[in-house]
C-alpha cells in the first residue's frame, strides 16, 4: 500500500510537467497580450518606455526562454508574481483556495445526498411511474448548463437577504450557518448535474445487483427488504458511483470558476477568471497547476477509499489491484 502510495504521487511530476507545458504555450495564444491589455487603447508610451515594459511583462525574451525561466522557479516553490498586482502568485491562491474548497466539497455532498437515493428509488420498480419521473429528471439535470441554472437562481433568490452572498462572503469559521447559507444555492447549481450522474449509475448498477443469486438468498432466509437493499444490495452496487463521483470531484473543482463569478464568491476560480481577463499568465498558469495537482490527488483518494469498501480488493506492493 505504502508503495502504491508513493508511486501515485511519483506519477504527480510528469502530470504537472505536461501540464504546465501545455498551460504554459496556449494561454499565450490567447489574443492581445498581457502588455497590451495592460496600456488599453488610450494610453500612448514612447519607445524607451515601452522597451522597459516589455522588459517587465517578459515580452523582450523567447517563449520557451520564458518557460525554462518559470519552470526552474517553480522547482524553488516560486510560482512568479502577478503581471496585474505584483503580488506572490502563490499565497494569493492559498488565500482563495478554501472557499473553492468548501464549494465543491458542498457540491458533491449535495450529489451523493440527491443522486444515490433517487438511484435506489428508481431501481426497486415499485412505481413505473416514479421511475420514468426520475430518469426524466436525470435527464434534465444532465441537460441544464451550470450558468444557467445559477443566474436562474440568483434571480429566484434576489429577494431573499443574505442568501446571494454579492461582495459580502463571509466566511466559514467566521459565522458557520451564515456561511453555509451563502454556499447553498452555488453548490447546488455545480452539483446538481453530477447528481444526475451519480443517479443514474446507482440505478444501473442495483439493477444488475438485484439479480445477484446471494440477493435472492438473502430474500429466502426472511430478510427484512429494507436490510436486503442497504446492507446487502447497496454495498456492492456503491462501488462504481464510488469512482464515478472521485472522478468528476475534479471536474466540480474546475466548473466553480463560472459559478463563483456569478454569485460573486472571492475563491480561485473567480480568481482565474480575472487572470484570463487581464492576461495575467503566472496567476493563469498556478492555479492551473493546483487545479491539476488537486484532480491526481482525488483520483488517488478514490482508490484508497474503493479498496477499503471492498475488502477483496488489495493495493500490492506493485502498485496494482489485486
Amino acid at each position: 500500500m505504502g508503495r502504491y502510495i508513493a508511486k501515485r504521487l511519483l506519477s504527480l511530476i510528469p502530470v504537472l510537467f505536461g501540464v504546465s507545458v501545455i498551460v504554459f504555450f496556449l494561454v499565450r495564444l490567447i489574443p492581445g497580450s498581457a502588455l497590451q491589455m495592460y496600456l488599453g487603447t488610450q494610453v500612448e508610451a514612447t519607445p524607451l518606455q515601452m522597451e522597459e515594459l516589455k522588459r517587465i511583462f517578459g515580452e523582450d525574451r523567447p517563449v520557451p526562454l520564458l518557460y525554462a525561466q518559470w519552470l526552474g522557479r517553480l522547482f524553488q516553490g516560486d510560482f512568479g508574481y502577478s503581471l496585474r498586482t505584483g503580488r506572490p502568485v502563490l499565497p494569493d491562491i492559498l488565500q482563495r483556495f478554501p472557499i473553492s474548497l468548501e464549494l465543491t466539497i458542498l457540491a458533491l455532498i449535495i450529489a451523493l445526498a440527491i443522486g444515490i437515493p433517487q438511484g435506489i428509488l428508481a431501481s426497486l420498480g415499485r412505481n413505473p411511474a416514479g421511475d420514468v419521473i426520475n430518469r426524466m429528471i436525470g435527464l434534465l439535470g444532465l441537460s441544464l448548463p451550470q450558468f444557467w441554472l445559477a443566474a436562474l437562481m440568483v434571480l429566484l433568490f434576489s429577494g431573499f437577504k443574505g442568501w446571494i452572498p454579492m461582495g459580502n462572503y463571509v466566511g466559514f469559521f467566521e459565522h458557520p450557518l451564515r456561511n453555509l447559507q451563502m454556499m447553498l444555492l452555488p453548490s447546488f447549481a455545480i452539483g446538481v448535474g453530477l447528481a444526475a450522474v451519480i443517479m443514474r449509475y446507482t440505478r444501473n448498477s442495483m439493477l444488475e445487483v438485484l439479480q445477484m443469486d446471494y440477493i435472492r438468498t438473502a430474500k429466502a432466509k426472511g430478510l427484512k427488504y429494507r436490510v436486503v437493499i442497504l446492507r446487502h444490495a447497496l454495498k456492492n452496487a456503491i462501488l462504481p458511483v464510488i469512482t464515478v463521483a472521485g472522478f468528476n470531484t475534479g471536474y466540480l473543482l474546475g466548473g466553480a470558476i463560472v459559478i463563483e463569478e456569478v454569485f460573486a464568491l472571492p475563491g480561485m476560480g473567480r480568481l482565474a477568471l480575472y487572470a484570463i481577463y487581464q492576461r495575467d499568465y503566472p496567476v493563469i498558469q498556478g492555479i492551473v497547476l493546483v487545479i491539476a495537482a488537486l484532480f491526481v490527488l482525488v483520483n488517488l483518494a478514490t482508490d484508497l477509499v474503493y479498496a477499503i469498501v471492498d475488502p477483496r480488493i488489495r493495493l500490492d506492493d506493485a502498485g496494482r489491484s489485486a
